[in-house]
């Protein structure tokens, strides 16, 4: 996989369509990880097909969408070696206040990283 740090129009376009559509659900599971005390750092993960990663919160087939939301954070990207244990305080310290962004980490074939998109306004 290319680790492509810009975030092209084909992906932009499609990513933003579908993100629309999910914001709300993401916002409140984002939340809700925080009050749980999950973790500081919740991440989605956007992809085409099945990932190993997190847990499946939205089936893209269910919702006539493009991509597959899966509900992840930063511990769990550390035990599965995507976030090095020396890079988390580097992660902590890009990731962006998630009332207003939501952490999206993208898979496909030609494209891996992580996004940071705002949510909509009220």
């Amino acid at each position: 996989m290319n680790n492509d740090p810009e975030l092209n129009g084909k992906y932009l376009g499609t990513i933003t369509k579908d993100f629309a559509l999910v914001s709300d659900t993401l916002k409140e599971a984002s939340y809700q990880i925080r009050k749980r005390e999950i973790s500081k750092y919740p991440i989605f993960i956007f992809t085409k097909q099945a990932t190993p990663l997190g847990s499946l919160l939205i089936n893209a087939d269910e919702m006539d969408l493009e991509w597959h939301v899966y509900a992840s954070y930063l511990f769990d990207f550390v035990q599965r070696n995507v976030i090095s244990v020396e890079k988390v305080e580097e992660f902590e310290l890009a990731y962006k206040d998630p009332d207003e962004f939501c952490c999206l980490f993208v898979i496909d074939e030609g494209f891996t990283n992580f996004v940071f998109i705002p949510f909509p306004e009220d």
